[in-house]
This record gives structure tokens, sequence and C-alpha cells, in this order.
């Protein structure tokens, strides 16, 4: 049930049947990276090998490949050294996987819609590289008060369908840039109906401008302080305005969030959007989708945490960083399709679908070499999907928590006081004076 022959160690389990033998050959021969004779390691074997290696982060190339091979019994496999596996892997390069990368990206079924929308968010991360003197030269450092950082630094940046917290589009390069002159690189990826959500960091006019130009939506959180005029009123409470070129709409908002049994607070918000209509799209709403924001948060902290383990990334040169970049992304991306087909055929919701449960019963069919191929009675769900919908999450709950350091990088307690529970919350919105409580 795998490939032949040498082919065989090639495969990604049950992932396998979403980045497929057929894909990964289409972008070796697109991209001219296919061996020029049948070798111990094929050009498709050794993506493979990189895209296993994205859900075994903990453990060296030869630690994968052994994995990889571990249920093929009874198949005469390569038994490649450390040295071999870093010459096949500076082969094949990095464009077989960006292309890869470009064709699994995208919304998956069951993306968040609002009103007819796909709900978006955009928003950038950081993540280290190895301490050598390439990566240092292409990434840098960040400093701080107490010195540089240890390791290199690159910044990512990516915009994620809400929901299904798929990966549409992402780029990534050296820290010195930010996010804001990152993004209209992303914004290749926008387009008609869908609507982008973003921090108080990507409102500046140059960039509204260019994503209200791609015909897609937004939703961004402005500075309280921003001056915008009016030059029109809506019966909701918000204001017309006009940036550059483009008209928006303002709304000032005061959420205010009360605590079961805790204390109540509260913060002004003031949201812009190019969704000018008050009536289709009305301003409470929109105040309480702008949360969705954070499932970008969420789908970094599955990246860097739950596949990472927060660890530094592997590769000592920028080109071998992109290369497994790319790879991390396109695996992340199997592992998030087979979540969303899973939820959508059972009806439940994706938020519900635990990331590290997906995670490891992937990486025990690398191991088994299980579900590389599909039956002759074809399972829409799979072994990935199964595990998800027997183990669901229960129903998520409206609570808050506080936006603090849990456990410190030092060993000692954290100075001060900080109540670290968990409360069920009560929202209102108060709207230019007009007021609506939410659970």
């Amino acid at each position: 049930m795998v490939g032949a022959g040498r082919f065989a160690p090639g495969h990604l389990g049950g992932l396998t049947q979403i980045v497929p033998f057929e894909m990964v050959d289409a972008v070796l021969e697109s991209t001219r990276t296919v061996q020029a004779r049948v070798r111990a390691l094929p050009s498709r074997v050794v993506v493979y090998l990189l895209l296993a290696a994205a859900l075994f982060a903990e453990l060296g190339y030869g630690q994968v490949w052994a994995r990889m091979t571990a249920g093929l019994d009874g198949i005469d496999v390569a038994d490649p050294v450390s040295s071999a596996l870093a010459q096949a892997r500076r082969r094949i390069g990095v464009k077989p996987l960006r292309e890869l990368f470009d064709l699994v990206r995208g919304p998956a079924a069951g993306a968040a819609r609002w009103r007819g929308l796909l709900v978006c968010a955009i928003d950038g991360t950081s993540m280290f590289t190895p301490d050598t003197a390439s990566n240092l030269a292409a990434f840098g450092r960040v400093g701080g008060g107490n010195g540089p950082s240890g390791y290199p630094m690159l910044r990512m940046l990516t915009v994620v369908a809400c929901g299904t917290r798929t990966v549409l589009g992402a780029v990534f390069g050296t820290l010195s840039v930010g996010e804001t002159n990152y993004a209209p690189k992303l914004l290749g990826c926008l387009r008609q109906g869908m609507l982008l959500l973003a921090d108080r960091n990507f409102a500046a006019a140059g960039l509204i401008e260019q994503v209200a130009a791609t015909g897609a939506d937004l939703l961004f959180r402005a500075k309280t302080n921003r001056k915008l005029p009016v030059i029109g009123h809506c019966g909701d409470g918000s204001w017309l305005s006009r940036i550059d070129t483009t008209t928006v709409r303002v709304i000032d908002a005061q959420v205010a969030v009360r605590l079961a049994g805790g204390p109540r607070r509260s913060e002004r918000y003031l949201l812009i959007t190019t969704l000018t209509d008050h009536r289709r799209y009305p301003a409470t709403e929109l105040v309480a989708l702008y949360h969705q924001r954070w499932e970008i948060e969420t789908s970094y902290l599955e990246l860097k945490s739950t596949i990472l383990g927060g660890r530094v990334l592997r590769a000592r040169t920028p080109d071998g960083i992109a290369q497994e970049i790319y790879a991390l992304l396109v695996t992340y991306q199997a592992l998030r399709i087979a979540i969303s087909d899973a939820t959508a055929t059972a009806a439940a919701t994706t938020d519900r679908a635990g990331f590290s449960i997906a995670l490891n019963t992937a990486r025990d069919q690398v191991i088994q070499a299980a579900g590389v191929i599909a039956d002759t009675t074809i399972d829409l769900i799979g072994k990935i999907g199964h595990a998800v919908l027997d183990h669901l999450l229960p129903a998520h709950r409206r609570r808050t928590s506080p936006r603090v350091v849990k456990r410190a990088i030092s060993k000692h307690r954290a100075k001060g006081d900080i109540d670290r529970n968990s409360y069920k919350i009560t929202v209102d919105v108060t709207i230019n004076g007009q007021l609506t409580t939410g659970p």
C-alpha cells in the first residue's frame, strides 16, 4: 500500500491522501528537480522526508527516516547516513516545497462565513533559527533590555481562514522588516467575498487602500486616538469616514466584560470596516465578529508550540530554513484539511476538534505506513478524522483569563500578585450610547 521499491519510504501516512504522489511528482516536474536517475533517495522520497520531519520536530532526519520505514516490513529500503540525507535535501532545494504549499493552501470546507463572507485574519509571528553566521546575516537578532536574543529570529506573516485555521498565504524573512511591509505580499490571496480581520498594527492608510483594491472587505482595529472625520452618520451609532480614496465605516465601541465571581473591566475599541451598510452589517455583530481574529493566534500556537514544541528550527542556512518552513506549512495545512473534512462530514464545529489528537494520529500512521493509499471503499474521513471525532473537545465556553506570563522563563516566581484564574463572562457592547448585552 506504499510506493514500490526505492519509492516505498516516500509517504506521509494517512496525510498522503491529501498530499498524494501525483501532486509531489507534478511539483518536482515543474521545478525540474526530478532525479536524473533512480537513486537510493529519489526526489519524491526526499520531499516526504521533509514533510514527515515537520510531524517529528523533536527528531533528527535520521530518526525521521527510521519512522518512515518502520512499517515497511519485507521491503528492502535504503539505510542512508546523515550526510546522505543532508545532500539529498540540498539537491531538492526550496522550489518544490514552495510550489507544493501553493497547491495545498487555501480555505477548507467549513471555513467560517459571516453573512456570506469568508472570514480571514492576518497577523505575524517570529521564529528562532540555529545560531549560524549565514542565518544571522539573513535574519538578524532582536535586541532587548537584557541584550540581543540568543538565536537569530525571522518574521512570518500569514492569512488564515477563521474556523478551520487553514492557511491562505504566508510570507517570511528578516525580522528587520515590519509586518505592514510584508503584508502587501499576501494580498494576492484575497478576493471579493472575503472579510479580513487585523489588529491596530495593520490600520495604515496605504494598506487599507491596497486591501480594498483586491475586492475583499476589511475589519481592522485602529488606535483610539486616531482622528477619523465624519462624512455621514449611520443609524446604529457608527459613522462614515474616508481614508485616502476609500470610504470606510467607523465603529466606536466600549466593550465591558463582566466576570462571574470576579471584577468588571472595560476597554474601548475603534474599528474600521469597508462594510458601509449598517442595516446589512450591524455594528454590534461586527464588534463580536472581531474577536475571531484570535483564530490566527491559535494557529501560531499549534505551529510553534504543539508541532515544534517551542524548539529552534533545524536548518543551518537560509535556504534550508525556507525549505523547512514550507514543509512545516504544508504539513500543518494537511492536518487542518483532515480535521476540516472530518468535522464538516459530522456537522461538528472545528472549535471542538483536538489538533494534538490529529497530530499524534498522523505520527502513528507514518510509523505504521498506514492509510497511504485509499482502499477500494473510500473513507472520506480517514483514521485521523475518526480519531478527532471520537475525542471531541467540550463545547466552547465564553470565558476570559489574564494575558500574562503564566510560566516565567526564570525559575523564580514572577513579582506581584496576579489573578490567573479563568472566568465565565458576559459582554456588554456600547456604541455611542447604545447598549447591547450578550452572554
